[in-house]
């Protein structure tokens, strides 16, 4: 077994303690620790294993990015059930990938939020410029408002690309589940032409199909497009990974499949601690993996970002 997968087991092990000094029962402490293989461990084991797991996943979170440019970031959340002042909430949780100039992704910020405002926003981006990061060129996000306006007041002159994946399923709530197929196939080509007049072309095409029929579709479409072409203006990289935020999302099932194991978290630090310690071994996988974007595509992007 590998000491990050023991980093990882013994976190999972540390809020199944905080969740039984949470009054949940024994009963289900021993199922969740069953789930784990786990069986007739000691309490002097547990102490052993979690030994200074708070201050790893701290240094993690809060580590030094001076050195580095990050060209492009990543932006998504997850909603989590969390134990909150006596109560239970869904807790927005931030998670911020980049990709540095030399092409590997890292993990910058894991970041819980009771509320999503331009507020709480602007303080996780202060609080990574503070540690050093720069050299941002592109934001790739879903469209929160609160969320747009930190971007644009936190990192001036870079572009922002509205997740295309996000906003075909916005798009796509307002269509009939009888015509949603052949919409969703055709909306699918604007993404996939080969510059942005083409691509504003195909959705002529799909207006004169059905605009008369969802007029609150093509609005929304229209408002939002520019925003979602944004990746035309960064043609050495792969639009594929720059389009979108699939690759947090990827990244966001994998988390779910570690704390699904918990349910409820007795506390926010518990769960920011257990995704940290996770996000630790993705990162040292990820820095001794091929690129995700190639060095020199990136150093071919446009510097307009002050």
């Amino acid at each position: 077994m590998s000491s990050s997968w023991k980093r990882s087991e013994a976190t999972l092990i540390q809020v199944i303690q905080e969740t039984y000094i949470q009054g949940v029962s024994t009963r289900k402490i021993e199922k969740l620790t069953h789930k784990l293989g786990i069986e007739n461990l000691s309490r002097s084991q547990v102490s052993e294993m979690t030994k200074g797991l708070n201050e790893q996943a701290e240094a993690f979170r809060n580590r030094d990015l001076a050195g580095e440019s990050y060209p492009v970031i990543w932006i998504d959340a997850l909603y989590e059930k969390v134990r909150y002042s006596g109560r239970v909430v869904s807790m927005a949780i931030q998670i911020i990938c980049g990709v540095n100039t030399s092409g590997q992704r890292e993990v910058l910020a894991i970041e819980p939020m009771l509320e999503e405002s331009s507020v709480t926003y602007g303080n996780l981006f202060n609080r990574l410029k503070e540690c050093g990061l720069t050299g941002v060129e592109l934001v790739v996000s879903d469209a929160h408002s609160g969320l747009i306006k930190a971007i644009r007041e936190s990192f001036p002159g870079a572009s922002w690309q509205r997740c295309k994946v996000h906003f075909m399923r916005n798009i796509l709530s307002y269509i009939s589940q009888r015509d949603k197929a052949a919409f969703a196939s055709s909306l699918k080509l604007i993404w996939q032409a080969g510059d942005k007049e083409a691509a504003r072309e195909q959705v002529k095409s799909l207006s004169y199909l059905y605009e008369t029929k969802y007029l609150k579709t093509f609005e929304i479409l229209d408002n939002g497009l520019e925003d979602s072409l944004s990746y035309y203006d960064f043609p050495s990289l792969d639009a594929r990974k720059i389009s979108s935020d699939n690759m947090i999302e990827r990244l966001n099932k994998e988390i779910r499949r570690r704390t699904k194991v918990i349910g409820i978290f007795p506390n926010p630090d518990a769960y920011v601690r257990l995704v940290s310690i996770y996000l630790m071994e993705y990162s040292e996988n990820w820095s001794v993996s091929k690129a995700y974007l190639s060095e020199l595509l990136i150093a071919a992007i446009p510097k307009l970002a002050a």
